[in-house]
């Protein structure tokens, strides 16, 4: 029998890979799942559905690659490449959940890959997909705060919150072996950073633990993105922080653009006194997770990536490890000396 249906194969019953099934199912989607948690397995087979239950990802490709249309990849950072590969060499498109992988080296094995092959990836750095960033995009494009001298970009969020359902010592982000960490998993706003403005040619960053949650990676990042025409990036990255704050602040010769996420709101000033013009936004969460998944089907389908590319989420990776060089060596690290 055939079915009109894509089947996505869901890699990591956790929070993000429950999201993208209900998304993906929403969207008319068949969904098997991988995880070796028996209880994750179960879990979202509550939420949506469930054709097919693996604990490994062996076993999923085994039994059922030939009617799959897709893998979603939702995993812990230090088996990304892997399960890429295996989902490739089985013929299916992948969704790769951000980071590509914890170090750049890896990375750039999954970038010649999809480079030498004929099968596609798109990468999930969600906040590509977010309406009022977008809209900030072509503002600045346009010139609307002049020419840009600093910006600063903050993510500050306790882990506690994050999956309140669960011990945060038992959740990935608690640990460098998996790939957590504010660096990697926050590596959001680094993204952001080049999607607005393209490489940097120096780093300078602290990533360290300082706080006292029980974890073994990093919950503080400090980072300066020095760019040739003057402009200067900073980045404060935390697992800490309450209440949570996401915001991007734009400061420009001309004035300023303000991005926050609570409210979700773009605000501009022009004058000393902070006269804003406020536009806010209805749009959720929810609705970026839902556009990755749109753009993963007509990828499915046989459209090009348009959005996030394994490219993009390789030179993330390479000003990662700029940071973590210029964390060893108190030093500003040019991109072209840091390691790998």
């Amino acid at each position: 029998m055939v079915h009109a249906a894509p089947h996505i194969l869901i890699v990591g019953s956790g929070s993000v890979g429950r999201r993208h099934a209900r998304n993906l199912a929403a969207a008319g989607c068949r969904i098997s799942a991988v995880d070796p948690r028996t209880d994750r397995l179960r879990d979202i087979a509550k939420e949506v559905p469930v054709e097919g239950c693996f604990e490994t990802l062996e076993q999923a490709l085994h039994v059922s690659a030939k009617e799959l249309s897709g893998v979603v990849i939702g995993s812990p950072p230090k088996v990304h490449v892997d399960q890429c590969l295996a989902s490739f060499a089985a013929g299916l498109p992948v969704l790769l959940e951000k980071p590509v992988s914890p170090d750049l080296a890896s990375a750039q094995r999954l970038t010649k890959a999809v480079a030498s092959g004929k099968v596609p990836l798109l990468l999930g750095y969600t906040w590509r997909w977010w309406p009022p960033l977008a809209q900030v995009r072509v503002m600045l494009a346009d010139g609307a705060v002049g020419a840009l001298r600093h910006v600063r970009f903050v993510l500050s969020a306790h882990l506690a919150d994050w999956h309140p359902w669960e011990r945060y010592q038992d959740f990935f982000m608690a640990s460098a072996e998996q790939g957590g960490g504010a660096l990697l998993d926050e590596s959001h706003w680094v993204d952001m950073a080049l999607w607005f403005f393209g490489m940097p040619e120096a780093v300078l960053a602290r990533v360290e633990r300082i706080s006292d949650l029980e974890i073994d990676s990093d919950d503080n990042v400090d980072m300066l993105l020095v760019y040739a025409d003057g402009l200067r990036v900073s980045l404060h990255l935390d697992l800490y922080g309450r209440p949570h704050e996401r915001s991007i602040r734009f400061s420009g010769e001309n004035g300023t653009i303000l991005w926050t996420a609570d409210p979700n709101r773009v605000a501009v000033a022009h004058d000393a006194v902070g006269t804003w013009e406020n536009t806010d936004y209805d749009c959720q969460r929810n609705d970026m997770f839902v556009a990755v998944g749109r753009e993963f089907l007509d990828v499915v389908r046989g459209a090009p990536v348009r959005t996030c590319t394994v490219e993009d989420g390789e030179r993330v990776l390479r000003v990662l490890d700029a940071a973590r060089e210029s964390h060893r060596t108190g030093r500003t690290v040019p991109i072209a000396a840091a390691r790998g």
